[in-house]
């Protein structure tokens, strides 16, 4: 790994490839209706691939909402200082233009780790000559010390088609999914997703609507900080279903992550980390029935 400049399938992936052409062993990470379904609709299990990736994210961003330091515009903080009275103090979401607040390095962070696990997942299935990987399941361990490893694995399927796709499709869909898709007409392309984080500051009518004595009342500011960060993450995803060049997109998983903290700007704030994941699709035909080759079972007598 210490000649291993980056580029390319690490030497211990890429090892193992040679063992599985000189063996010819199938591995699988689908169920059995999953592996059934995909062989269905012509597509073989060829062996289970993966990549990996150990990030270090010592930078975070700012982190703050910038109460302090009175940011006007679009999206920013408005009312500058009188935000804290109540008055005013937008939501600051990673995508946004804000000097020095938010959390954008924290998310371009993010993005890069998915991004790498999915394409060395994917040049191991271009290495097996594979055509796709189904099931595809993305996780993210912390190690400590800010390093996170993100991984990405699946089962790299092949096409008994003559046509080839020009590159490895990639959808966290199980097979048997796949085949229903393929049998309707969509063509799954490329495994997608949209992260934000967003950051609020704990204004007074946060605080007083928030409080023990307030009852049974909504927070108004909690409300607009996880709604502003669901709409982030749902922009961010639409962004990379149409940079994938797809038609649309099945949304496989949403989450949402909220914190306190306290920055040096020596107030309160909140911070909602929101997540998208999904499968950008392509219609490939347009009939109005989905094509069926269902068995007739006959009674013998």
């Amino acid at each position: 790994m210490a000649d291993w400049d980056g580029r390319g399938l690490p030497p211990v992936a890429a090892e193992r490839m040679a063992r599985f052409a000189r063996s010819g062993l199938r591995t699988s990470l689908l169920t059995v209706p999953g592996a059934a379904g995909v062989q269905t609709v012509g597509l073989d299990p060829v062996g289970e691939v993966m990549g990996c990736i150990v990030e270090h994210i010592g930078w975070s961003g700012f982190g703050g909402c910038g109460y302090v330091s009175g940011i006007t515009g679009p999206g920013g903080i408005g009312l500058g200082g009188f935000s804290g009275f109540g008055l005013g103090g937008p939501t600051v979401t990673s995508s946004g233009s804000r000097g020095f607040v938010g959390f954008g390095p924290y998310v371009d962070a993010l993005f890069h780790g998915y991004g790498t696990a999915l394409r060395r997942m994917m040049e191991e299935a271009a290495a097996m000559e594979a055509d796709g990987v189904v099931g595809v399941q993305l996780s993210v361990s912390h190690l400590g010390n800010n390093n996170r490893e993100f991984v990405a694995s699946g089962t790299a399927v092949r096409a008994r088609s003559q046509y080839r796709p020009g590159r490895v499709f990639t959808t966290d869909l199980a097979g048997q999914d796949v085949a229903k898709l393929l049998q309707a007409g969509w063509v799954p392309c490329a495994v997608v997703y949209g992260i934000s984080v967003a950051v609020r500051h704990d204004d007074w009518a946060t605080q007083r609507q928030a409080s023990w004595g307030a009852g049974n009342t909504e927070v108004s500011g909690y409300t607009e900080l996880v709604w502003h960060v669901r709409a982030d993450a749902r922009h961010s995803f639409q962004q990379r279903v149409r940079a994938a060049g797809a038609e649309g997109a099945i949304v496989s998983s949403m989450g949402l992550h909220v914190s306190e903290i306290e920055p040096s700007e020596g107030h309160r704030d909140h911070v909602a980390e929101a997540s998208v994941f999904g499968t950008a699709l392509v219609r490939f035909h347009r009939d109005s029935t989905a094509p069926t080759r269902s068995l007739t079972i006959l009674p013998v007598r």
